[in-house]
């Protein structure tokens, strides 16, 4: 695969901020990437991923993606900018391939980056699509330090039930959730009853699709505690990500 299509990367990172409600704190970095191709354009995820994941093409887009992630880390490191850590969406291909794990390793002891400092966001598929190999790789590597978030939860088509399998470490729920927590007293003890079972099997909970503070301080109030949206701010390269009051 080409690393470059005219002057761009022929995947581009993009980031946005995960808040802490209570502290307003960014605390968080979500990575979304961008595929740059020179018959079809930009791409978004949604566009070239269901393809891609057919083939070994996924792994080397998942591997792109990951040193792109581990270089933007290095240069927020330089300008001081305060986060716990990057995700960087990986396929769930790379849960079974075999020597997967060690280059992985191998790449964040060539950048420096403690396994702590990534988390691998994985498709909503897993819980419908995963294995008991799966589950067991990402339990291995949770060991080693690394984290693991899931999107899209507490939907209409989501089977709760099969999260107990798999040991993520986040949750971002489904977006559809916001109108429901604002809603009334029932439907927001519907979400607060959501986030109680992630909770429960220790997975820590982000709110999805914010846009404003009294969203915020709804999901707050169902022990929620993170929030990404548009209160938090856009996705925006590397470049342009700098600690508060910098230009």
């Amino acid at each position: 695969m080409e690393t470059n299509v005219g002057g761009l990367r022929a995947v581009e990172l993009y980031y946005r901020g995960i808040r802490e409600i209570e502290t307003g704190d960014t605390v968080y970095l979500q990575s979304r990437a961008r595929l740059n191709t020179p018959d079809l354009g930009t791409m978004m995820p949604e566009s070239y991923r269901p393809v891609a994941e057919l083939s070994s093409h996924c792994l080397t887009l998942f591997e792109l993606e990951l040193r792109q992630a581990l270089e933007a880390g290095v240069k927020f490191r330089e300008r001081d900018l305060v986060f716990r850590w990057i995700s960087v969406y990986m396929p769930l291909r790379a849960l079974k391939e075999k020597g997967m794990q060690t280059r992985i390793v191998d790449m964040l002891d060539e950048y420096q980056v403690d396994t702590s400092r990534i988390c691998f966001e994985l498709s909503p598929q897993l819980l419908t699509e995963g294995t008991s190999r799966m589950a067991d790789t990402i339990d291995q590597m949770r060991n080693r330090g690394f984290h693991f978030l899931l999107p899209s939860f507490g939907g209409a088509n989501c089977p709760l039930v099969q999260l107990a399998n798999y040991p993520v470490d986040f949750l971002i729920l489904s977006p559809e959730l916001v109108s429901y927590v604002m809603r009334t007293e029932r439907s927001k003890s519907a979400v607060h009853a959501i986030v109680k079972f992630a909770n429960s099997l220790d997975a820590d909970v982000i709110a999805e699709g914010v846009s404003n503070a009294d969203q915020a301080e709804a999901f707050f109030q169902t022990e929620c505690l993170y929030a990404a949206g548009e209160l938090g701010g856009k996705y925006m390269a590397a470049r342009y990500i700098r600690r508060k009051g910098e230009s």
